[in-house]
């Protein structure tokens, strides 16, 4: 996805959000510079899924946990090295024409339904819950994201149900690269209710982790917790939990439903437990958007 949305058939591609060489470091979401020689306060904030920016059309539910598109606001760019979380419900039979993109590395995450993605390196593929998925723009792409399966094989009945899911963008720890692709179902590995590495640059996850992106300063982990069942944070400079389904107890802090989001600086180590069927996801940072700026 790319920022406000263009209407089903358009080739217009969307605005982009704002490049990492112009983000604010202003407001509660961004740490002071490292190059500074200033140390991150400890901080746990907590954002709640009504509090989220919207873009809706007629096919698009679309909720922004950080600025995009037309809803900017300078104290709300990033944290850490994430610049986008959005959660998308698409309409059967539309989504996002193809458009591009550059220096990101996206990642997408269904929750329920199928997305399928098209870009100019040949790669496609369905997207589908418990399948990681990223693409690396490097020095320039084009893609597409439809919910529109029924269409790869020419012969499938359409369906009417639409596509739920979460994309994130992280920024690559170098510009220019080449373009890239990769997916892998992780749904065996999440079944055993820890935090399971899904896509990660960092030197510890090598092997480890369903998919790489390229920034080896962060790491996305995603957790599908029964009632009863936790698991423990990891401690980093910058942490990012999204509750995508269902509802927890983060320790310390208080009961997250789907939608909730916490940013946390400087601090981890937090159990979060589940009170009913949940998924959360949480990026892992060790580095934020000024540690590349110069």
């Amino acid at each position: 996805m790319s920022a406000t949305p263009s209407s089903p058939g358009s080739s217009t591609p969307p605005a982009a959000v704002p490049p990492a060489a112009t983000l604010s470091t202003a407001g509660p979401s961004s740490a002071a510079p490292s190059s500074a020689g200033l140390r991150p306060q400890p901080r746990i904030d907590i954002r709640r899924a009504d509090d989220r920016a919207a873009t809706r059309v007629g096919w698009l539910d679309s909720h922004h946990s950080f600025s995009f598109g037309h809803h900017y606001d300078p104290s709300n760019t990033h944290h850490g090295l994430l610049l986008v979380n959005n959660d998308d419900t698409v309409a059967a039979g539309t989504g996002f024409e193809t458009h591009p993109h550059r220096d990101m590395e996206i990642v997408t995450w269904v929750l329920r339904g199928s997305l399928v993605h098209q870009d100019s390196t040949g790669h496609s593929g369905v997207i589908y819950p418990g399948l990681a998925q990223r693409m690396s723009a490097g020095r320039g792409i084009l893609h597409s994201e439809k919910n529109d399966s029924w269409r790869l094989d020419g012969g499938g009945e359409p369906h009417d149900e639409p596509v739920h899911f979460v994309q994130m963008w992280v920024a690559p720890d170098r510009r220019g690269i080449d373009p890239g692709y990769e997916q892998l179902e992780i749904d065996d590995e999440l079944l055993r209710g820890g935090l399971v590495p899904v896509a990660s640059g960092m030197a510890r996850h090598r092997g480890q982790s369903a998919i790489t992106i390229r920034n080896r300063f962060a790491a996305l982990c995603a957790a599908r917790l029964s009632p009863g069942r936790d698991v423990t944070l990891p401690e980093a400079p910058y942490l990012h939990l999204f509750v995508t389904q269902g509802e927890v107890t983060l320790e310390g802090t208080g009961v997250l439903r789907a939608g909730d989001a916490v940013r946390f600086t400087a601090t981890g180590g937090q159990r979060v437990s589940a009170s009913a069927p949940a998924e959360i996801l949480v990026w892992e940072m060790h580095k934020a958007i000024e540690d590349f700026l110069g």
